[in-house]
């Protein structure tokens, strides 16, 4: 069987789709699943065995270019796929499967999709209270799957494959030594300082692991640099020789080989977060405003540290610097003893 799906544009959501390819691999040993998506995600697609073929979306994230989309559908008509699953919710992201004539085009109801997907869903929102879960429930038969408990469990997350060699290598590019563990901060987050753990309470979270034998990698994009910086001058002089910024140096498939490498990670709600909880890396993720009831991350080795509770639609926090107040309740002594015992927990293993 041949599948085309239509994959999502965040990095998080990315990492979550991939429940859904393992689940059809398990349902459908023979499938051959290709996944069409902007061409950044090509590094994680990469390291998803059950991916047959990382199709690149050339279209922006908003653009409707109908005629450019026929003629992507009409490109794809040779490849004779037999299902589609479209996981965007957006009227657009169905029509290259409709184009493609793909006789079978299933998604959950979203922007009038009507016609372009016939395998078309209602989704009862409180029955998946997870994303992941809506994405797996997308590989049985309509009707089958009428709430998250009829799901088979325990749900296959996702997983990433990175080498061992791989992380030698590429830790060698960037001058990481043997000489001490790493463990990895992401200390952005896409909707800016209201996600975010203050910068402080990193640097002196830092300060504690490099003064008990580890060494501290910074991760993000190039918007993160400012912050990784921060860290880094709030340290005393011996702890900046410890701790690297490399948030705007790696390109994405360095940073998922590095996450790897890593002992452990701290880290904001991110789509690096997703990253880190799919190489099964000991994990500890701070919330604040965003919720962890839709998104958390997937794996038996995270942790999940948050003060409040619902979900609170801020993008600049009420403290000083954006800052959420809920995030700088969170102490580091907390993060700390989280880590510890996560650490612990991973050498009695």
């Amino acid at each position: 069987m041949k599948i085309l799906v239509i994959g999502p544009s965040w990095v998080g959501d990315m990492m979550m789709s991939q429940s859904l390819y393992r689940t059809l691999k398990a349902e459908h040993p023979d499938a051959e699943i290709d996944v069409m998506a902007p061409a950044w995600c090509r590094p994680l697609l990469s390291r998803m065995p059950e991916v047959n073929e990382a199709l690149a979306m050339p279209l922006g994230h908003g653009a409707l270019a109908l005629s450019e989309r026929y003629r992507l559908g009409k490109a794809l008509r040779h490849k004779k796929y037999q299902r589609a699953y479209v996981l965007p919710g957006s009227f657009k992201s169905a029509l290259v499967p409709f184009f493609a004539g793909i006789p079978q085009r299933t998604g959950w109801r979203g922007e009038m999709r009507y016609g372009l997907l016939n395998d078309l869903r209602v989704l009862d929102k409180p029955a998946f209270p997870l994303m992941v879960e809506r994405y797996v429930a997308l590989a049985y038969d309509a009707g089958r799957m009428k709430s998250a408990r009829d799901l088979p469990q325990p749900l296959l997350w996702p997983r990433l494959q990175v080498e061992e060699q791989e992380k030698i290598e590429t830790a060698a590019q960037f001058s990481l030594t043997a000489e001490r563990p790493i463990i990895g901060f992401c200390p952005g987050a896409e909707f800016g300082p209201a996600k975010r753990w203050p910068h402080y309470h990193y640097a002196a979270l830092a300060q504690q692991l490099i003064a008990a034998g580890y060494q501290v990698v910074l991760f993000g994009s190039a918007k993160d640099r400012e912050t990784g910086e921060q860290i880094r001058q709030t340290l005393d002089e011996a702890g900046r020789r410890y701790c690297h910024n490399l948030a705007g140096e790696t390109k994405l498939e360095q940073a998922v080989i590095l996450l790897a490498h890593c002992h452990a990670v701290v880290t904001n709600d991110s789509g690096l977060m997703h990253i880190a909880a799919a190489l099964n890396r000991p994990l500890v993720a701070l919330y604040g405003p965003s919720s962890p009831d839709f998104t958390p991350p997937l794996s038996q080795q995270a942790r999940v540290i948050r003060l409040i509770t619902g979900y609170h639609k801020v993008r600049k926090g009420e403290a000083e610097q954006g800052y959420h107040q809920s995030l700088i309740d969170i102490q580091p002594t907390r993060v700390m003893e989280e880590l510890t015992a996560l650490l612990s927990q991973q050498e009695r293993a």
